[in-house]
């Protein structure tokens, strides 16, 4: 027997971490809160390796 597995990427998973918590934390809807988590992932990604 067979079961099926739903993979999601460590990125989608860290997305959903951050839209999770902007959810929690503002009044944010679930469209502006998954943009907002994109943009502030895709910031945190960019800091260069001498500032972390």
């Amino acid at each position: 027997m067979t079961t099926a597995v739903d993979y999601t990427s460590l990125y989608d998973q860290r997305v959903n971490l951050v839209k999770d918590t902007l959810r929690k934390h503002s009044k944010l809807g679930e469209k502006a809160s998954l943009e907002l988590a994109e943009r502030i992932l895709d910031a945190l990604d960019h800091i260069p390796e001498k500032v972390r």
